[in-house]
């Protein structure tokens, strides 16, 4: 049976670094997820909805970024691994349908479906490597015991009324959260070892930039839509222009220098499973996280262009660049070892940016938003530029 399975595990050629075709078609799923998420959020944007969103943002993040981990180890080729990403498409199906009513009427549907993907995943995982690496096995054991513990409060909020449910839904997430950093350490069986997983960090980098794609994508599909329903309006063509540009310079600053850097960075580091910890599992939320709240944004600029005042618009107008400028320093931080200084002023300026929503409307703030990314941008490619020169 372990000789059997041996051909579950990805191999060390120079293919299994690229995304299979399971992958992509797993990530579809994420397109619908993140869809719903950003018309959820921009339907009612409040600061109790803002930690929902929070929370929404850390699971699906968690769900997909442990999966694409699961399949950095095991070969997705291969008709086992491709029928148990089919199923977690399903799970993730109806994780989506379930996410805009989650704190209502759905919130148990929502905690069994997410509870489902992450603990069959690890239990499939720890089937892969039983009798065949006993040192990963060890660490999925430790992993799948942690997720246990986090599905009961899962559940278990999903059972409870709504206003109490966050708080279980977040000790949850804190669990997952924590548990790589303290290597799934429990008693009897202590932490993981450091660097037992084979890690390819060339399939984990272009994986993370392909999600990155998604949540691009999304973006563009949620201004298209909202600019059609608005036609009529005047404004509608430019901040439709504004949107695209804002989603333009997003790519840019991610894509030009720094995600190949961080490529590099995983693939030779000496620690590869550390070092993706740092640029990848916690690295790239904040990526993440910001393009989704600059779509939200959008939408708000689409929509309400001519609203002056609303701290909530703001905080997605403003907050979202600021979240991503801040997730591709840190990975460029690690990539590169130099912070760069265009990033940081970038987040400082749309910081200060705040100061001015009274005095702004949503389609001002907005401007500002690119103004400053169109910044960031520039300066960055004339230091790179300067840089190459002088070498």
């Amino acid at each position: 049976m372990a000789d059997a399975k041996r051909h579950w595990l990805r191999t060390d050629d120079q293919d299994s670094t690229k995304a299979s075709f399971p992958e992509l078609f797993f990530d579809l799923v994420f397109v619908f997820a993140l869809i719903q998420l950003s018309e959820t959020l921009a339907a009612d944007f409040t600061f109790g909805i803002a930690a929902e969103a929070l929370l929404f943002i850390l699971a699906l993040w968690w769900v997909w970024i442990h999966t694409t981990w699961v399949t950095n180890l095991l070969n997705a080729e291969i008709i086992p691994v491709r029928l148990m990403l089919f199923a977690m498409m399903f799970l993730g199906i109806v994780l989506a349908i379930a996410l805009p009513r989650a704190f209502t009427d759905l919130g148990l549907a929502f905690a069994l479906a997410y509870s489902a993907m992450q603990l069959g995943r690890s239990l499939f995982t720890l089937y892969a490597f039983h009798g065949t690496d006993r040192e990963s096995f060890r660490t999925f054991l430790r992993i799948t015991l942690w997720i246990a513990v986090s599905c009961v409060l899962w559940v278990a909020g999903g059972l409870v009324d709504p206003a109490l449910r966050i708080y279980l839904w977040m000790a949850a997430l804190a669990i997952e959260y924590a548990g790589p950093l303290m290597r799934y350490r429990l008693p009897g069986l202590g932490a993981a070892p450091q660097e037992t997983l084979d890690i390819k960090g060339e399939h984990l980098a272009e994986r993370c930039a392909l999600f990155v794609i998604i949540a691009l994508g999304e973006t563009i599909l949620t201004t298209g839509k909202i600019a059609s329903a608005h036609l009529e309006r005047e404004m509608t063509p430019v901040v439709l222009v504004s949107a695209f540009l804002s989603t333009v310079l997003m790519w840019w600053i991610y894509f030009h220098e720094g995600q190949e850097q961080a490529a590099d960075k995983a693939e030779d580091s000496e620690a590869p499973q550390r070092t993706a910890q740092h640029l990848y599992v916690y690295g790239h939320l904040p990526i993440v996280a910001g393009i989704i709240l600059t779509a939200v944004g959008e939408d708000f600029a689409l929509s309400h262009p001519d609203e002056h005042g609303s701290l909530g618009h703001a905080l997605a107008l403003l907050g979202g660049p600021m979240l991503f400028l801040g997730g591709t320093a840190w990975m460029k931080r690690i990539a590169s070892h130099s912070l760069p200084p265009s990033h940081v002023a970038g987040v400082v300026a749309l910081a200060g940016g705040l100061l001015l929503t009274p005095l702004l409307p949503n389609f001002g703030i907005q401007m500002l938003a690119i103004v400053v990314l169109l910044l960031v941008a520039a300066w960055e490619y004339v230091a790179l530029k300067r840089g190459r020169s002088l070498a």
